[in-house]
């Protein structure tokens, strides 16, 4: 619980569990509203509600208004020392269980339908064998609707559980009374399939096939359903893998383990190489380059030394460091981008907003039509079979199946095909933002380029040892660096010449800041930072490199210069294309990165993104996603860091490379998974066929209820028929959605002529 100084209001975040339909989300929201003075929004998809109520109402009180509910309610739990912060999720065995029932329940209730709609296959005491089949679908296939539909009417409350609920029990009373009392037990029954209800004959007919198909349906519908949401609240808890569990601390000469919890302002603490800085702090002593990629997520390393700030996530590529803590806990810059994650996933789409009305209405005037319906032919002296009749139908046909796997199974046959392309989108929201953004906020490093360090180019002095020989020396003297830049020069030279090993250094000494020297084959080497006074052929590469914002250094053979290197973060193969298809579908690119000024407007002039936004930090990001939509444009968000999951949270849509951080990933919308990200422009087309899918599906569903429930009001419309119908609309709404599978994207442009350059680095 968290209290806002500049009001008399507190946030109070909840866990809300029995939630199923939008019909549950806007009954609680309407309990919580009863309370003077509280407002709230609920999540289905995370099973969370936020809560701004004044200071007098406490916890318990809203716990109980949701209870009021039909629901269950529980604050989350605290983190524990030592463990990885998380929250409350759904019971492992849940989803295995759901399955194993849906499994049960099909196997069940194939033979019944089979059987109840194929007169030719009827044999002697068919319909005997089908209760048999059909009671425990009816009791324990259906006892999760029952259980929900029974709470709901202890608070005077009805859902689609009740709808569900109120067809399976009503279709199967009267198909055991017709069975035991109305003749439909005999052994040489036969029930025909008629389009027009038959009663008044000699046996009034059972509707086993409602009863069982009812539950298989909707069942189904939920479970795949479920499977579409699976995954949510992977961000925060990916945030938290990030934090330190326990630091070395620094005291009277002495180091001891302690867990991060009992860490201090002002305490000392160790880092050494390979080791996450536990917390931000200022360096005291020593000197290293950190990898701020799990943080940032920019590839260039910083170098640190004395009383120079780090920032706690970040690991220690290079040497030893010391550094006095000055945040920790919910202070510290990583805890800060938790929390703006946190406040953005608790907000709601407005589509789903609208959905929760629609369903919080849907359900009691489909009831009060059936109850309408029976007493209006009870009334009229019609024969109690054909009341009956059309009240199941209603039921039966209103069941909102079809409503059910609208939405699912489009997403789903999309998110194959998606996957296949290399695009992973989250659900419909996702889907509908975008397919009407207008503004792509890109990253830099790791999503427009590769995200790693590699050589440009190598310039040989003229009449020097020449490219091979200096690139040997070069990556030989590297050999023994721990810095970034060093290892991507010895990995190059090793791939660039492996027709015989790099010779051994001797004598290695690194110098932070200014390069590294060594004995290789008997010669000097250094690899250092370029000076002013460089022979003019690499002065000019100098420039070039200047240019271009790649990194150059140095290389120096027994005092005599030889070669300038040249190294930079490469742009992904693709980025043009990327670029330029998303302009060409009416989106503009803006570029907002933690780089450099000189890397950042690089890479976008080479693209053709002519908004740049450079040393952006994660609230400079937030903040820009923040002034793009006052200016009431649909912003997307693509990134691959700790520091876009804000940025990614916070837009109308994020879209994380999957490349990147698991945070990203988990707080994105859409997660471009092979890294590519041309595939943007794909996800933006599949959106809009899948929206398109979506709705058809959706006119359909509504038209069907149209259609149909007005006959089963006038009765003519049997239950078997009504199930029947129902189970054609769910058919034809799978089958419409599965045509995404053979979607095609558009074929790739060509690429721009000329060479993509590695972008960006840093100075060691």
């Amino acid at each position: 619980m968290t209290v806002e100084p500049a009001s008399a209001l507190v946030t109070t975040d909840l866990i809300v569990g029995g939630m199923t339909c939008a019909a549950c989300v806007n009954r609680v929201e309407k309990r919580l509203a009863k309370l003077e003075g509280v407002t709230a929004t609920v999540n289905l998809a995370t099973g969370q509600a936020r809560v701004s109520h004044p200071s007098d109402i406490t916890a318990e009180d809203l716990v109980a208004a949701v209870e009021r509910a039909g629901c269950t309610a529980e604050l989350p739990l605290p983190p524990e020392p030592q463990e990885d912060t998380r929250q409350p999720e759904p019971e492992e065995g849940e989803p295995r269980g759901e399955r194993e029932r849906l499994l049960i329940t099909a196997l069940l209730c194939v033979p019944v339908l089979v059987l109840s709609m194929v007169p030719s296959l009827q044999f002697r005491n068919w319909q005997w064998l089908c209760l048999m089949l059909a009671g425990p679908v009816v009791v324990w296939s259906a006892w999760p609707f029952h259980v929900r539909a029974m709470r709901g009417l202890r608070h005077s409350a009805a859902t689609m559980d009740t709808l569900v609920s109120l067809g399976v029990v009503a279709s199967f009373s009267w198909s055991v009374y017709a069975l035991f009392l109305g003749g439909a037990g005999d052994p040489g029954m036969r029930m025909p399939f008629t389009l027009l209800p038959s009663v008044g004959g000699d046996a009034a007919h059972v509707y086993l096939e409602a009863a069982v198909g009812v539950p298989l349906f909707v069942l189904t519908g939920r479970f795949l359903e479920a499977r579409a949401r699976h995954g949510t609240g992977e961000a925060l808890r990916s945030l938290a893998g990030l934090a330190a569990k326990d630091v070395t601390v620094r005291e009277d000469g002495q180091e001891r383990r302690i867990p991060i919890e009992r860490l201090r302002v002002g305490q000392e603490f160790t880092v050494r190489p390979g080791e996450r800085v536990a917390t931000d702090g200022v360096v005291v002593s020593g000197s290293s380059a950190l990898d701020l990629s799990l943080v940032t997520g920019e590839s260039e390393p910083v170098e640190v030394g004395p009383d120079q700030p780090v920032v706690g996530g970040a690991v220690n590529a290079g040497g030893l460091l010391f550094v006095r803590a000055t945040a920790v806990g919910a202070d510290t810059q990583l805890a800060l981008i938790t929390r703006m994650v946190t406040e953005v996933q608790a907000g709601k789409a407005r589509a789903q907003r609208l959905a929760d009305r629609v369903a919080g209405v849907f359900v009691p005037v489909v009831l009060a039509l059936a109850v309408t319906v029976l007493g209006f032919w009870l009334g009229a002296g019609a024969d109690p079979q054909a009341a009956v009749t059309a009240c199941v139908a209603i039921l039966v046909v209103a069941c909102p199946c079809a409503l059910g796997l609208a939405t699912p199974t489009a997403l789903l046959a999309a998110a194959g095909r998606g996957a296949q392309l290399g695009v992973l989108v989250s659900g419909p929201q996702a889907l509908e933002a975008l397919r009407h953004i207008d503004t792509v906020v890109l990253d830099k490093t790791g999503t427009l380029t590769t995200g790693h360090m590699t050589v440009a180019q190598v310039t040989p002095v003229t009449g020097g040892i020449g490219r091979e020989a200096a690139l040997r020396l070069a990556g030989a003297a590297e050999q023994g660096s721990e810095h970034p830049l060093g290892r991507a020069l010895t990995a190059y030279a090793q791939r660039a010449l492996p027709e015989r090993p790099l010779p051994e250094v001797t004598g290695f000494r690194a110098t932070p800041g200014a390069g590294v020297t060594g004995l290789v084959d008997g010669l000097r080497v250094e690899v250092c930072a370029p000076g002013d006074d460089l022979p003019e052929s690499l002065a000019q590469a100098l420039a070039d490199a200047e240019t271009s914002a790649l990194t150059p250094v140095l290389l120096r053979v027994d005092g005599v210069d030889e070669a300038l290197i040249a190294l930079g973060d490469v742009v992904r193969p693709g980025s043009y294309r990327a670029v330029d298809r998303l302009k060409r579908l009416g989106v503009e690119p803006v570029l907002a990165t933690g780089d450099r000024e000189a890397a950042a407007s690089a890479v976008a002039a080479e693209l053709g993104i002519t908004q740049v936004h450079a040393r952006c930090t994660p609230e400079g990001k937030a903040d820009l996603i923040r002034q793009l939509k006052k200016e009431d444009r649909q912003v997307a968000v693509i990134g691959d860091g700790v520091n876009d999951a804000a940025a990614l949270a916070g837009a109308d849509l994020g879209i994380a490379m999957g490349t990147g951080t698991d945070v990203a990933i988990g707080a994105a919308d859409v997660t471009l998974v092979r890294g590519d990200i041309e595939a943007v422009a794909d996800a933006v087309r599949l959106a809009r066929r899948t929206l398109g899918t979506i709705r058809v599906n959706l006119v359909w569903a509504f038209g069907y209820n149209v259609v149909t429930v007005p006959l089963a009001a006038v009765g003519w419309l049997n239950p078997m028929v009504a199930a029947a119908a129902m189970s054609a609309s769910s058919l034809l709404v799978v089958g419409n959605s599965l045509r995404l599978r053979a979607w095609q994207p558009s074929p790739p442009r060509p690429t721009r002529s000329g060479t993509r350059r590695p972008r960006g680095g840093v100075q060691r």
